[in-house]
Protein backbone atom coordinates (compact mmCIF):
# COMPACT_ATOMS: atom_id res chain seq x y z
CA UNK A 1 0.00 0.00 0.00
CA UNK A 2 1.37 3.18 -1.03
CA UNK A 3 1.85 5.29 2.49
CA UNK A 4 -0.75 8.62 2.79
CA UNK A 5 1.48 11.91 1.69
CA UNK A 6 1.81 14.03 4.96
CA UNK A 7 -0.39 16.72 4.79
CA UNK A 8 1.69 20.59 4.19
CA UNK A 9 0.62 22.73 6.44
CA UNK A 10 -1.55 25.67 4.37
CA UNK A 11 0.65 28.60 3.88
CA UNK A 12 -0.78 32.00 4.50
CA UNK A 13 -0.89 36.02 4.03
CA UNK A 14 -0.78 38.27 6.78
CA UNK A 15 -1.36 42.14 7.03
CA UNK A 16 0.33 43.85 10.13
CA UNK A 17 -1.54 47.67 11.19
CA UNK A 18 -0.24 50.07 12.64
CA UNK A 19 3.03 51.79 13.24
CA UNK A 20 6.07 52.64 16.68
CA UNK A 21 8.28 50.71 17.61
CA UNK A 22 5.31 47.64 18.23
CA UNK A 23 4.94 47.19 14.87
CA UNK A 24 8.36 47.05 13.64
CA UNK A 25 9.75 44.89 16.88
CA UNK A 26 7.05 42.29 16.03
CA UNK A 27 8.15 42.41 12.18
CA UNK A 28 11.08 41.41 13.07
CA UNK A 29 10.04 38.22 14.14
CA UNK A 30 7.21 37.22 11.64
CA UNK A 31 9.59 37.44 8.85
CA UNK A 32 11.60 34.40 9.67
CA UNK A 33 8.04 32.65 9.08
CA UNK A 34 8.00 33.48 5.92
CA UNK A 35 8.33 31.40 3.25
CA UNK A 36 10.76 31.70 0.04
CA UNK A 37 9.28 28.26 -1.72
CA UNK A 38 6.01 26.29 -1.35
CA UNK A 39 8.47 23.74 0.08
CA UNK A 40 8.81 25.55 3.26
CA UNK A 41 5.26 26.17 4.19
CA UNK A 42 5.53 23.61 6.98
CA UNK A 43 8.18 25.08 8.37
CA UNK A 44 8.02 28.67 7.57
CA UNK A 45 3.71 29.00 6.93
CA UNK A 46 3.59 32.66 5.57
CA UNK A 47 3.60 32.95 2.30
CA UNK A 48 3.23 37.43 2.45
CA UNK A 49 4.01 39.27 4.72
CA UNK A 50 2.42 42.84 4.44
CA UNK A 51 2.63 46.40 7.07
CA UNK A 52 0.16 48.97 6.35
CA UNK A 53 1.61 51.98 8.73
CA UNK A 54 0.63 54.97 9.79
CA UNK A 55 2.33 58.28 7.86
CA UNK A 56 1.16 61.34 10.75
CA UNK A 57 4.26 61.47 12.40
CA UNK A 58 5.77 64.93 12.74
CA UNK A 59 8.43 65.06 15.47
CA UNK A 60 12.26 64.43 15.74
CA UNK A 61 14.13 63.94 11.72
CA UNK A 62 11.21 62.42 10.18
CA UNK A 63 9.03 65.88 11.33
CA UNK A 64 11.89 67.96 10.06
CA UNK A 65 12.63 66.12 6.75
CA UNK A 66 8.43 66.61 6.56
CA UNK A 67 8.44 70.25 6.83
CA UNK A 68 11.59 70.53 4.77
CA UNK A 69 10.55 68.91 1.66
CA UNK A 70 6.61 68.44 1.72
CA UNK A 71 6.53 64.58 2.13
CA UNK A 72 5.31 61.61 4.05
CA UNK A 73 7.37 61.20 6.96
CA UNK A 74 9.47 58.16 7.32
CA UNK A 75 10.68 57.12 9.90
CA UNK A 76 7.79 54.56 10.87
CA UNK A 77 8.39 53.12 7.40
CA UNK A 78 12.30 52.62 7.84
CA UNK A 79 11.79 50.72 11.06
CA UNK A 80 9.79 48.60 9.44
CA UNK A 81 12.17 48.43 6.16
CA UNK A 82 14.84 47.28 8.91
CA UNK A 83 12.83 44.80 10.69
CA UNK A 84 12.06 42.83 7.52
CA UNK A 85 15.66 42.70 6.60
CA UNK A 86 18.62 40.75 7.63
CA UNK A 87 19.32 42.49 11.29
CA UNK A 88 23.10 41.81 10.81
CA UNK A 89 23.34 42.93 7.33
CA UNK A 90 25.94 46.41 6.81
CA UNK A 91 22.86 48.09 4.87
CA UNK A 92 20.64 47.34 7.89
CA UNK A 93 22.85 48.76 10.19
CA UNK A 94 23.73 51.85 7.68
CA UNK A 95 20.20 52.48 7.29
CA UNK A 96 19.36 52.92 11.49
CA UNK A 97 22.31 55.02 11.58
CA UNK A 98 21.67 58.48 13.44
CA UNK A 99 24.07 61.49 13.20
CA UNK A 100 25.35 62.55 16.14
CA UNK A 101 23.23 65.78 17.70
CA UNK A 102 26.25 66.79 19.66
CA UNK A 103 28.84 66.60 17.30
CA UNK A 104 29.34 68.79 13.43
CA UNK A 105 27.35 68.17 10.90
CA UNK A 106 24.49 71.09 10.86
CA UNK A 107 21.94 70.03 8.88
CA UNK A 108 22.69 66.53 9.37
CA UNK A 109 22.40 66.52 13.32
CA UNK A 110 19.49 64.69 14.64
CA UNK A 111 18.55 62.67 11.00
CA UNK A 112 18.80 59.06 10.51
CA UNK A 113 20.37 57.97 7.11
CA UNK A 114 17.64 55.48 6.38
CA UNK A 115 15.43 58.92 6.18
CA UNK A 116 17.75 60.29 4.30
CA UNK A 117 17.46 57.56 2.14
CA UNK A 118 14.01 57.66 1.30
CA UNK A 119 13.86 61.82 0.97
CA UNK A 120 16.64 61.59 -1.20
CA UNK A 121 14.92 58.70 -3.21
CA UNK A 122 11.62 60.63 -2.95
CA UNK A 123 12.79 63.32 -4.43
CA UNK A 124 14.47 61.58 -7.89
CA UNK A 125 11.44 59.19 -7.79
CA UNK A 126 9.11 61.67 -7.43
CA UNK A 127 6.86 58.96 -5.37
CA UNK A 128 6.89 57.84 -1.45
CA UNK A 129 5.19 54.47 -1.99
CA UNK A 130 7.57 54.18 -5.29
CA UNK A 131 11.18 55.29 -2.93
CA UNK A 132 9.44 52.92 0.08
CA UNK A 133 9.65 49.73 -2.64
CA UNK A 134 12.88 50.50 -4.20
CA UNK A 135 14.23 50.77 -0.86
CA UNK A 136 12.94 47.59 0.18
CA UNK A 137 14.66 45.86 -2.60
CA UNK A 138 17.88 47.47 -1.62
CA UNK A 139 17.32 46.11 2.06
CA UNK A 140 15.90 42.73 0.27
CA UNK A 141 13.43 42.73 3.31
CA UNK A 142 10.63 39.54 3.96
CA UNK A 143 7.93 41.48 3.30
CA UNK A 144 5.76 44.34 1.62
CA UNK A 145 5.54 47.86 3.10
CA UNK A 146 3.24 49.85 2.34
CA UNK A 147 2.19 53.93 4.03
CA UNK A 148 -1.82 53.63 4.28
CA UNK A 149 -1.87 56.54 1.97
CA UNK A 150 0.36 58.61 -0.12
CA UNK A 151 -1.14 62.24 1.32
CA UNK A 152 0.60 64.63 3.35
CA UNK A 153 -1.72 64.44 6.20
CA UNK A 154 -2.07 65.91 9.72
CA UNK A 155 -3.75 64.29 12.38
CA UNK A 156 -6.07 65.98 15.28
CA UNK A 157 -7.58 65.38 18.34
CA UNK A 158 -10.82 66.87 19.94
CA UNK A 159 -9.79 66.37 23.49
CA UNK A 160 -12.50 66.14 26.39
CA UNK A 161 -12.91 69.39 27.09
CA UNK A 162 -13.38 69.92 23.25
CA UNK A 163 -10.11 71.51 22.74
CA UNK A 164 -8.99 70.54 19.57
CA UNK A 165 -4.77 69.39 19.13
CA UNK A 166 -3.14 69.74 15.88
CA UNK A 167 0.06 67.45 15.19
CA UNK A 168 0.84 63.85 16.41
CA UNK A 169 3.70 64.68 18.70
CA UNK A 170 1.31 67.63 20.43
CA UNK A 171 -1.47 65.08 20.42
CA UNK A 172 1.34 62.44 22.64
CA UNK A 173 2.10 65.23 24.92
CA UNK A 174 -1.16 66.09 25.43
CA UNK A 175 -2.56 65.00 29.52
CA UNK A 176 -6.19 65.26 28.22
CA UNK A 177 -8.61 62.26 27.91
CA UNK A 178 -8.71 62.11 23.55
CA UNK A 179 -12.76 62.09 22.38
CA UNK A 180 -11.59 61.69 19.15
CA UNK A 181 -9.13 61.55 16.19
CA UNK A 182 -9.51 62.69 12.36
CA UNK A 183 -7.22 63.60 9.56
CA UNK A 184 -6.51 66.81 7.48
CA UNK A 185 -7.90 66.87 5.13
CA UNK A 186 -10.58 64.78 6.06
CA UNK A 187 -11.39 62.79 3.19
CA UNK A 188 -7.70 61.01 2.38
CA UNK A 189 -7.19 58.43 -0.58
CA UNK A 190 -5.68 55.21 -0.07
CA UNK A 191 -2.69 53.25 -1.40
CA UNK A 192 -4.62 51.06 -3.29
CA UNK A 193 -1.60 48.56 -2.49
CA UNK A 194 -2.61 48.67 0.62
CA UNK A 195 -6.44 47.76 -0.28
CA UNK A 196 -5.36 45.01 -2.20
CA UNK A 197 -3.19 43.76 0.48
CA UNK A 198 -5.91 43.49 2.96
CA UNK A 199 -8.74 41.80 0.31
CA UNK A 200 -6.03 38.85 0.19
CA UNK A 201 -5.14 38.71 3.68
CA UNK A 202 -5.64 35.42 5.30
CA UNK A 203 -5.03 37.34 8.85
CA UNK A 204 -5.54 41.04 10.18
CA UNK A 205 -3.96 42.29 12.94
CA UNK A 206 -3.58 45.16 14.30
CA UNK A 207 -0.97 46.31 17.23
CA UNK A 208 0.60 46.73 19.29
CA UNK A 209 1.16 50.45 19.51
CA UNK A 210 -0.21 53.77 20.69
CA UNK A 211 -4.11 53.45 20.01
CA UNK A 212 -4.84 57.27 18.97
CA UNK A 213 -1.31 57.98 16.97
CA UNK A 214 -0.43 54.62 15.56
CA UNK A 215 -3.33 52.06 15.21
CA UNK A 216 -7.04 54.60 14.70
CA UNK A 217 -5.06 56.54 11.64
CA UNK A 218 -4.76 54.10 9.62
CA UNK A 219 -8.34 53.60 9.53
CA UNK A 220 -9.45 56.80 9.11
CA UNK A 221 -7.94 56.81 6.03
CA UNK A 222 -10.91 56.41 3.03
CA UNK A 223 -11.86 52.88 1.78
CA UNK A 224 -9.28 51.17 4.73
CA UNK A 225 -12.15 50.08 6.94
CA UNK A 226 -14.25 49.26 4.51
CA UNK A 227 -11.62 46.85 2.91
CA UNK A 228 -11.08 45.16 6.26
CA UNK A 229 -14.58 44.21 6.38
CA UNK A 230 -15.06 43.24 2.79
CA UNK A 231 -11.88 40.85 3.37
CA UNK A 232 -12.21 37.22 4.07
CA UNK A 233 -9.48 37.74 6.67
CA UNK A 234 -9.38 36.77 10.57
CA UNK A 235 -8.95 39.98 11.89
CA UNK A 236 -7.19 40.06 15.48
CA UNK A 237 -6.24 43.35 17.88
CA UNK A 238 -3.44 42.91 20.16
CA UNK A 239 -4.04 45.09 23.09
CA UNK A 240 -1.15 47.19 24.91
CA UNK A 241 -0.04 46.13 28.10
CA UNK A 242 0.27 49.24 29.48
CA UNK A 243 -1.94 52.52 29.40
CA UNK A 244 -0.52 56.40 28.19
CA UNK A 245 -0.76 59.29 30.61
CA UNK A 246 -2.94 61.18 29.10
CA UNK A 247 -4.50 59.31 26.14
CA UNK A 248 -5.18 56.64 27.25
CA UNK A 249 -5.21 57.03 30.93
CA UNK A 250 -7.39 54.26 32.56
CA UNK A 251 -8.76 52.93 29.81
CA UNK A 252 -9.04 48.34 30.21
CA UNK A 253 -8.45 46.53 26.81
CA UNK A 254 -12.38 46.79 26.31
CA UNK A 255 -11.93 50.89 26.60
CA UNK A 256 -9.45 50.12 24.13
CA UNK A 257 -11.68 48.38 21.45
CA UNK A 258 -14.53 50.78 22.35
CA UNK A 259 -12.46 53.94 21.39
CA UNK A 260 -11.74 52.27 17.85
CA UNK A 261 -15.24 51.23 17.10
CA UNK A 262 -16.11 55.48 17.90
CA UNK A 263 -14.18 55.62 14.77
CA UNK A 264 -14.88 52.99 12.42
CA UNK A 265 -18.42 51.42 14.10
CA UNK A 266 -18.45 48.22 15.96
CA UNK A 267 -17.65 44.51 14.81
CA UNK A 268 -14.30 45.37 13.46
CA UNK A 269 -12.03 42.59 14.99
CA UNK A 270 -13.35 38.73 15.28
CA UNK A 271 -10.43 38.61 18.07
CA UNK A 272 -8.40 40.36 20.54
CA UNK A 273 -4.92 39.25 21.96
CA UNK A 274 -4.82 40.43 25.77
CA UNK A 275 -1.97 39.53 28.67
CA UNK A 276 -2.79 38.19 31.84
CA UNK A 277 0.95 38.29 33.36
CA UNK A 278 1.65 40.86 35.39
CA UNK A 279 4.65 43.82 35.69
CA UNK A 280 6.79 43.52 38.55
CA UNK A 281 6.26 45.82 41.28
CA UNK A 282 9.01 48.06 40.73
CA UNK A 283 8.57 48.91 36.95
CA UNK A 284 4.79 49.14 38.10
CA UNK A 285 5.55 52.14 40.41
CA UNK A 286 7.93 53.92 37.88
CA UNK A 287 4.67 53.85 35.84
CA UNK A 288 2.16 54.92 38.33
CA UNK A 289 4.83 57.71 38.72
CA UNK A 290 4.15 59.06 35.19
CA UNK A 291 0.48 58.53 35.22
CA UNK A 292 -0.06 55.06 33.46
CA UNK A 293 -0.49 51.84 34.74
CA UNK A 294 -1.22 47.94 33.61
CA UNK A 295 -4.51 47.72 30.98
CA UNK A 296 -7.05 45.81 33.14
CA UNK A 297 -8.57 43.24 31.10
CA UNK A 298 -12.58 42.13 31.58
CA UNK A 299 -13.08 38.89 29.92
CA UNK A 300 -17.21 39.33 30.02
CA UNK A 301 -16.57 42.90 28.85
CA UNK A 302 -14.64 42.08 25.69
CA UNK A 303 -17.37 39.08 25.40
CA UNK A 304 -19.87 41.78 24.74
CA UNK A 305 -18.27 43.82 22.45
CA UNK A 306 -18.46 40.28 20.11
CA UNK A 307 -14.77 39.80 20.60
CA UNK A 308 -13.36 35.97 20.98
CA UNK A 309 -10.45 36.19 23.80
CA UNK A 310 -7.07 34.84 23.74
CA UNK A 311 -5.14 35.07 27.10
CA UNK A 312 -1.21 34.73 27.40
CA UNK A 313 1.60 36.09 29.71
CA UNK A 314 3.51 38.42 27.39
CA UNK A 315 5.18 40.68 29.28
CA UNK A 316 9.04 41.50 28.60
CA UNK A 317 10.66 43.81 31.20
CA UNK A 318 13.90 45.72 29.86
CA UNK A 319 13.68 48.81 31.95
CA UNK A 320 10.12 49.14 30.35
CA UNK A 321 7.80 47.22 29.62
CA UNK A 322 6.76 45.65 26.23
CA UNK A 323 5.66 42.91 24.17
CA UNK A 324 7.58 39.48 24.26
CA UNK A 325 7.87 39.46 20.44
CA UNK A 326 8.72 35.92 20.28
CA UNK A 327 6.10 34.80 22.32
CA UNK A 328 3.18 36.93 20.70
CA UNK A 329 4.79 35.80 17.14
CA UNK A 330 4.39 31.92 18.24
CA UNK A 331 0.99 32.74 19.76
CA UNK A 332 -0.30 34.03 16.66
CA UNK A 333 0.76 31.79 14.60
CA UNK A 334 0.00 28.59 16.80
CA UNK A 335 -4.13 30.03 17.51
CA UNK A 336 -4.75 31.39 14.25
CA UNK A 337 -3.00 29.67 10.99
CA UNK A 338 -5.20 26.54 11.76
CA UNK A 339 -8.76 28.44 11.64
CA UNK A 340 -7.40 29.89 7.73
Amino acid sequence: MTPAKKKVRQSVRIVAVGGGTGLSTLLRELKEHVSRRRSEAERMPISDLAAVVTVTDDGGSSGRLRRDYAMLPPGDIRNCMVALSKDAALLSRLFQYRFPAASGGGGLRGHSFGNLFLTALTRVTGDFPEAVRLSGQVLAIRGRIFPSTAQNVTLEAVLEDGRVVRGETKISRSTKRIRRVRLAPRSVRPLPEALAAIRDADLIFFGPGSLFTSIIPNLLVRGVTAAMRKSKATRIYVSNLMTQPGETQGFSAADHVRAIYDHTGPGLFDWIIVNNGKVSPRLLRRYRAEGAEQVRVNINELQQLGLRVVLDNLIEEDGVARHDAARLTKLLLEEFIHRV
